[in-house]
C-alpha cells in the first residue's frame, strides 16, 4: 500500500524528521526508507506538510513495534535527543528517575540520560546537568567519554561537544540550515558567537571563508575539531576571546555577520557594523515580548548603523517560542553603504 512521504536528500534527513516530528506529522506505523540518495519519511497527513517539502507516495514497510518510553510510562513524556544522549527537564526527582528508567528500558538508543539542573548561566552560556543514567560507564561498549559528551549530526555535519562546557541547542537546526542555505561560495562570513560551530561549519561547507569567534575556550577547541571533522579547516578561522577586541583585524571585511546571542546581541551592534563591508547581511537574533517582537531589534540596528549605512530589513521571522509571551526571533538586515 502506498503511503504519503516527505522526500529529502539523505543529508537533510534528520533535520527534516525532527521538524516533522515536532508537528506530530511522522507516521510511526511505517519505516523511514533510504533509496538512491533520498530519504522517505512517512507522514500521517500529506495536506498538513509545510509547502517547502516534497510529498510523494510510495510503498513503505510497516514498522516493527518497539517498546518506547511512552509504552512503559503510560503517557507521552517530553525529551530531546542529542547525538547518543537523551535530555529531559524534570523538577520532580521521582518523575525524573522514572523517566530515565523508562528510557533505558526502552528501545530508544541512549548512552546517557541527562536532566537539566540549572538555567543557562554566565557569559560562556553553560548549565549544570544531573546524570540520571550512564550506559557508557560499564558493560559492553563502555567508554571513557564523559556522560555529557556526544557527537551530534545535523544536515550532513558532525559536531562533537560537551554539554557541561558549551552551549548547544538541537532545536535550532532548521534555523541554522535556513541561514547556511543562503550563503554563496566565496562569501566572507563572520560568526560573532560561534560556539562549537553549528553555523560556522555548514556555512564553510558552502564554500565561504569564515571567521568564527567565541569567548568560551572549550567551545573554540571543539569548533576547531569540528572544522576538521567536516573538512573545512582550510576555510574556517577560529578565534577565542571577546569579539569586540578580536574584530579590529576584520573591520569592513564581512559580507555576512551572524549574531546568535539573543539576550544581549544589541550590546555588540557597534562591532557588527564595524565588521560590515560595503554590503553586508546581518542575522540578528533577539528575544522579545510577543507584543513587539521585532521593533526593539530593528530600532537598535538602525541606531548603530545609520546614517553610514542604509538599513533594509529583508526578513522578520519567529524562530520559536521562548517563554510565555516571549519569542526568539531573527531579523535578516541588509546594510548598504
Amino acid at each position: 500500500m502506498s503511503v504519503p512521504c516527505v522526500r529529502v536528500e539523505r543529508e537533510a534527513g534528520e533535520g527534516t524528521r525532527a521538524r516533522l516530528a515536532e508537528a506530530d506529522l511522522v507516521d510511526s506505523g511505517h519505516e523511514i526508507v533510504a533509496d538512491d540518495g533520498w530519504l522517505y519519511v512517512p507522514v500521517v497527513d500529506a495536506g498538513a506538510v509545510p509547502g517547502e517539502f516534497e510529498v510523494v507516495y510510495r510503498e513503505l514497510p510497516a514498522r516493527e513495534t518497539e517498546t518506547m518510553p511512552a509504552d512503559i510510562l503510560g503517557f507521552e513524556p517530553s525529551y530531546e535527543r542529542l547525538g547518543d544522549l537523551v535530555i529531559v527537564d524534570e523538577d520532580d526527582p521521582e518523575r525524573a528517575r522514572a523517566l530515565a528508567d523508562a528510557i533505558v528500558e526502552s528501545a530508544l538508543p541512549a548512552r546517557a540520560v541527562l536532566n537539566r539542573a540549572s538555567k543557562i548561566r554566565g557569559e560562556e552560556r553553560v548549565r549544570e546537568w544531573e546524570v540520571l543514567a550512564d550506559a557508557g560507564a560499564s558493560g559492553e561498549g563502555a567508554t571513557d567519554r564523559a556522560p555529557t559528551e556526544t557527537v551530534h549530526r545535523e544536515y550532513g555535519c558532525e559536531f562533537a561537544l560537551d554539554l557541561a562546557s558549551v552551549y548547544f541547542s538541537p532545536r535550532l537546526a532548521t534555523e541554522r540550515h535556513r541561514v547556511a542555505e543562503q550563503v554563496a561560495a566565496g562569501e566572507r562570513v563572520f560568526d560573532m558567537f560561534a560556539g562549537v560551530g553549528p553555523y560556522a561549519v555548514p556555512i564553510a561547507r558552502r564554500g565561504a571563508e569564515v571567521v568564527a569567534t567565541d569567548i568560551n575556550e572549550t567551545a573554540v577547541e571543539y569548533l576547531r575539531e569540528n572544522a576538521e571533522r567536516n573538512g573545512v579547516s582550510d576555510r574556517l578561522t577560529a578565534l577565542c576571546g571577546d569579539v569586540r577586541e578580536l574584530a579590529a583585524d576584520y573591520e569592513g571585511w564581512a559580507d555576512r555577520v551572524v549574531m546568535n546571542l539573543p539576550h544581549s546581541a544589541d550590546e555588540f551592534l557597534e562591532t557588527a557594523v564595524a565588521l560590515a563591508g560595503e554590503s553586508c547581511l546581518l542575522h540578528y537574533y533577539d528575544i522579545q515580548s510577543d507584543e513587539d517582537p521585532y521593533g526593539p531589534g530593528e530600532r537598535a540596528i538602525r541606531a548603530a548603523a545609520e546614517p553610514a549605512y542604509e538599513v533594509t530589513v529583508e526578513t522578520r521571522r519567529t524562530v520559536r517560542s521562548y517563554a510565555p509571551h516571549e519569542l526568539n526571533v531573527v531579523l535578516d538586515v541588509r546594510l548598504g553603504r
